[in-house]
Parts: C-alpha cells; structure tokens; sequence
C-alpha cells in the first residue's frame, strides 16, 4: 500500500486496466495536450499509441456518437469530458442512444461505456467553465452515475465503471486533484451502488458527494469540539443510490444535512431529501436542510465565489440549525 493522490490514482487505473483488456481506449478532448486533462493522461500516449489514445476534435456530440458505436461493437471506450459544461453538446447521444439501446434491443445489446465527466470550480472561471451537473445525468434511466470523493474510491470506481456492461458516468471534480490516500497498486472495484459511512455518529447525519465530503469531514471535526457528534455518510454513487443507507442513519439520528456541490433546486439534496421524506419520516425530529450552490450561474469574481461555493462553515451552520429546530441542547 502506498499513499497517492487523487490525479495519480486515475491515471494508474487507465493504464492498468488498458493493459489488462485491449478492448479498452481513451478518447476525448486533451488527453496528449501537455495539458493531459490535469495530469490525468500523463504518460498513456507514449505507452499505448494514438489508436488507443485518442485526442479528437471539439466535437462534443459527434465524439459521444463514435464512443457508443464503438462500444455497441464490443469495445470499452472511455470517452472524456474534460468540462462538464459542454455534455449539454452530447445530451442527444447520452439521454436518447446510450441510455437507452440496451432497453430498446430488449437486453440483447450492451453498451459498456464509461462516460468520464469532469467539474471544474473557482480561479474565476465563471458560468460556462464551473458547472456540476450531476442532477441531470441522475435522473435519467439507462443511466449508472458516480462521484468519487477518495483516491481509493477514485481508482475502484473507475474500474468497476469500465468493468459495466452498460453505460456509467464517471464524474470527478478538480478541486480533489490533490487529495492523498492508502490505495491498493494492484486493480480493485468499488461496488457502484454502494454508499459508505465515514464517521460514526449520534447526532445528526450528513450525507455528502464528491469534494463535499471533505468539507463535510472539516465540519464534523469542529462540530465535535461543540460536543455535536454528526453521522457522515459519502454516497459514492447517485444512482443507483443506497438509500438504505441514508435511512438506516437518519432512523438512528433523527436529523439530516444534504451536501452537495450543485444547484439547490432539483438537486441531489431535493432527491435525497425527498426519499428520506417518503420512507423515513417519522424519524425525523427537524427538517431537513440542503446544503448547495445558490440557483445562480457561477460568478467570475474571486471574491464572489468565496460567497457562492459552500464549505465546512456553510455544513456547521446547517447542522446548527437542525440541531436548534429540533430543541437540542446546547446549540
């Protein structure tokens, strides 16, 4: 076992499981500029060549359409989005074809493509450049969506999106690059579907996604010098969802704080709020809290986007806020 960062652990993954199974190749935007999507391709195009390695056009829609035919031939295409905010170009191919071919041939055809998505925030990047768009992708069937919030989890569910047999979106956020981790040298999966519980607790359950469950993990930290013993549960994967999970700790807790890094309305605090809601209400000693990105097209100011990303303050204030509805102690 070895300490790595969140950059290097993708990057071993494609390389290891490009050896392993030939029917694997990358493509997508920057994946042999010098750039090498943020030193996630580094090295692939020397090793593995440009057949394999495939740096195409800024041709969004036309790219997804080449990745879903090669895989509905039997390939394993790990097609790349270097920013998430172009996808809406490749909606048509991922909501109306990849999503739905092995429904439509009756489960006779698979399409075991890894669609890898990439969130980019802050350095005034601004409304075109910054958006999480996981909602969307989650709610479309014929769809699996994850969003790994660790090295470890990084590499496990890579593999194990590249190891489906029909379509997963693979979405990892910048602001994680530098994250380090134990992960394993040799290949592993992850299960998709699959949450896991990152903290103990009594008080309160945070459920968190992506870059979110470290700025969960700093709050939960200065919570307890409150005396506050918050549950943190990392969701992994959108969908499936492990709502069994969430249930389980909130029936234990009675209060729940949803943190995720995109917009409020129609989110994946709404639909996870909405299931605890539905199935564990009677549980629940307060309501629920969200927190997210404001309903607004991200600034371009620096001192702006102190303001518009949440962080550990915005989940200490939340948790505070269940915590006094419900009449706790103390808070």
């Amino acid at each position: 076992m070895r300490t790595i960062s969140y950059v290097q652990a993708i990057n071993e993954t494609l390389r290891q499981v490009m050896e392993e199974d030939r029917r694997v190749f990358l493509i997508g935007q920057g994946v042999t500029s010098p750039w090498y999507v943020g030193s996630t391709t580094v090295g692939l195009i020397d090793r593995f060549g440009p057949e394999r390695v495939i740096d195409t056009p800024v041709s969004e829609n036309g790219v997804t359409g080449t990745a879903i035919g090669a895989a509905l031939a039997g390939m394993r295409p790990v097609l790349v989005h270097p920013r998430m905010d172009f996808m809406y170009y490749a909606m048509d191919q991922i909501a109306n074809h990849a999503a739905n071919w092995h429904y439509m041939f009756g489960g006779q055809m698979n399409v075991p493509l890894t669609i890898w998505a990439i969130i980019n925030r802050g350095e005034e990047q601004a409304a075109q450049h910054s958006q999480a768009l996981q909602a969307m992708f989650m709610h479309i069937p014929g769809l699996k969506v994850v969003m790994p919030g660790t090295p470890y989890d990084a590499k496990g569910l890579l593999i194990a999106s590249i190891k489906d047999d029909n379509p997963v979106v693979y979405i990892d956020d910048r602001w994680l690059y530098d994250q380090e981790e134990d992960v394993p040298e040799e290949l592993y999966t992850v299960p998709i579907g699959k949450g896991i519980t990152r903290k103990q607790g009594k008080d309160v359950t945070i459920v968190a996604t992506s870059y979110m469950v470290c700025e969960v993990t700093k709050a939960a930290m200065a919570l307890e010098e409150d005396g506050i013993d918050a549950e943190v549960i990392d969701l992994r994967s959108l969908t499936p969802l492990d709502e069994a999970l969430v249930f389980e700790s909130v029936k234990k807790t009675g209060r729940l704080v949803v943190a995720d890094g995109g917009w409020k309305t129609c989110g994946v605090g709404a639909e996870i709020s909405a299931a605890v809601a539905g199935n564990a209400f009677e549980y629940l000693k307060a309501p629920i809290v969200r927190v997210s990105l404001p309903d607004a097209p991200a600034p371009a100011s620096s001192a702006l986007e102190k303001v518009y990303y949440p962080n550990a303050n915005s989940v200490v204030s939340a948790v505070k806020k269940v915590l006094k509805w419900s009449g706790k102690s103390g808070v």
